[in-house]
């Protein structure tokens, strides 16, 4: 069975690329092949494993990959989830659908612990509902069962 192949750029692929990645393989029951990388990878936040293992997805074994590691690789879908990653994302060759959608960055968020996490539940939950309307979209289209 054919899967898309989905990329998920970022700046520094610790939070928001590594959220929406599993969001997909979650949601999408394995219809895509989901990617992230980040432009100035920082390693994977501690804080993004912690709420997404609140909804169920573990994304404890992922790592922060540069951008670099994906080149000659087709995606048909490149997806910048911030304005930085949009104004530096590399062009892909074959990439049909490149599409931004800039999320907030809760690894600057300030404040105790709590509301910090306060910031990644909010994310992660925004990330989860524009994933639900991409898999949504693509089958209202035909392009997978």
């Amino acid at each position: 069975m054919f899967k898309p192949r989905v990329l998920f750029l970022s700046t520094g692929n610790s939070c928001r690329s590594q959220m929406a990645e599993d969001w997909l393989r979650h949601l999408a029951g394995g219809r895509f092949a989901a990617f992230s990388a980040g432009t100035k990878p920082s390693g994977l936040n501690p804080l993004a494993v912690a709420v997404m293992k609140e909804v169920g997805i573990d994304i404890s074994h992922h790592s922060s990959k540069h951008v670099s590691e994906c080149f000659g690789q087709q995606f048909p879908y490149v997806i910048t989830v911030c304005d930085a990653a949009a104004e530096t994302c590399p062009v892909f060759p074959g990439a049909s659908k490149k599409l931004h959608w800039n999320f907030l960055d809760p690894a600057t968020s300030q404040g105790s612990e709590v509301e910090r996490l306060a910031v990644f539940r909010k994310v992660r939950d925004e990330i989860g509902a524009q994933i639900r309307n991409f898999i949504s979209a693509g089958k209202s289209r035909g392009f997978f069962a």
